[in-house]
């Protein structure tokens, strides 16, 4: 399994960018993938996800600026960030697994599978 992140750069406040999750290996429409973002001396932390079903969730700090798709024609994942803040500047990283429960959805520690994370920077 491997999941290729990209899509990353410098942005300015307010700005765009769109961050793209190529799967191999496995079947993104079987999978609930997810988007994390780790800034320096942070934790990682969660920032969307797309189960199986195609719901979506949101972290509160991104609801309403981000949106999280699949094509699963392409096996990718997309994460579409509008209105981007200074905050946002974090290394985003790409996961999935097949067993994600409601409960457990927002937790690094219960995906397998990762991908090599890409480096999105806001300037204010």
């Amino acid at each position: 399994v491997q999941l290729q992140a990209s899509g990353g750069g410098l942005a300015q406040a307010g700005g765009s960018l769109r961050l793209s999750c190529a799967a191999s290996g496995l079947t993104a429409r079987a999978y609930h993938m997810a988007w994390f973002r780790q800034a320096p001396g942070k934790e990682r932390e969660f920032v969307a996800a797309i189960r199986h079903t195609g719901q979506t969730y949101y972290s509160d700090s991104v609801k309403g600026r981000f949106t999280c798709s699949r094509d699963n024609a392409k096996n990718t994942v997309y994460l579409q960030m509008n209105s981007l803040k200074p905050e946002d500047t974090a290394v985003y990283y790409c996961a999935a697994d097949r067993g994600i429960i409601l409960t457990t959805l927002r937790d690094a520690r219960a995906y397998d599978y990762w991908g090599q994370g890409t480096q999105v920077t806001v300037s204010s």
